[in-house]
């Protein structure tokens, strides 16, 4: 009789309890619905959450960064086909004409595939610059790497005063002396620095002032590397208000004074 009552007590706890819910997951993702005739549909509430899930991640949402990204690379692509209007040596940054071969006007001078440079990386030269593209290419390394960073602190770097640029003439103008790098269009000489704020720092003046002096130095000693010679006012008398650079090379390397 113990053994029965217990049974029959275990029996009724188990049925007040209610079935075990936790063996019976409910699937959210998808509600079905039994037709009369006997297949199985979608409920509607199925269709309007899936329909609401596909606006969220699939059209709507996709569309718009996919707009913006195009129009970005419309404006990005029209302002590079303007500047490349420009653009000389294959480089954007480079902006000039191709001005083809310069003929010589004695032996030793000339350039092959010449180009007129008006400004580099933003930086205006006073005068277009005739050279060959190893040198603009140069100059742009210059700029970009040493005298836009040097002047970053005093307002910026706007343009560079071009002392001289390809001449056909022997070294210094020497009478008998070898033909200059100038006369091959692979030297440029800068004499002073423009800034945005109006300003112009010279190398004859700015190279012993207290307030370039360091900077003056600094867009020199930058030149080393982009370019194979490298002359300043310590160099000789013939360089005390300029710059000299050209892309001779030398076999122990950049020549720097």
């Amino acid at each position: 009789m113990i053994r029965w009552a217990c049974i029959c007590l275990l029996l009724s706890s188990a049925a007040l309890a209610g079935p075990d819910r936790s063996l019976r997951p409910v699937s959210r993702g998808n509600i079905l619905t039994l037709e009369p005739s006997g297949s199985i549909t979608p409920s509607p509430r199925a269709d309007t959450a899936k329909a609401a899930a596909t606006r969220e991640n699939g059209v709507v949402v996709s569309l718009r960064p996919a707009l913006r990204s195009r129009r970005v690379e419309k404006q990005a692509k029209t302002q590079r086909a303007l500047l490349a209007k420009g653009a000389v040596c294959g480089d954007i940054s480079i902006q000039g004409k191709a001005i083809g071969r310069v003929k010589p006007k004695i032996k030793g001078c000339g350039i092959d595939n010449a180009v007129q440079v008006e400004s580099v990386s933003g930086v205006r030269l006073s005068q277009a610059a005739v050279m060959d593209c190893t040198t603009a290419t140069a100059l742009k390394g210059w700029i970009e790497g040493s005298a836009k960073p040097a002047f970053a602190k005093k307002g910026g770097l706007r343009g560079l005063r071009v002392a001289a640029h390809y001449a056909c003439r022997t070294r210094n103008n020497q009478p008998g002396g070898k033909i200059s790098e100038h006369g091959r269009g692979r030297a440029i000489d800068i004499s002073a620095f423009q800034l945005h704020s109006g300003a112009e720092v010279t190398v004859l003046s700015g190279w012993h002032a207290a307030q370039s002096s360091k900077t003056m130095r600094r867009v020199h000693k930058g030149a080393c590397g982009p370019f194979g010679t490298v002359l300043g006012p310590n160099a000789d008398r013939f360089h005390q208000d300029h710059f000299h650079f050209d892309t001779a090379r030398y076999r122990s390397g950049s020549y720097c004074r």
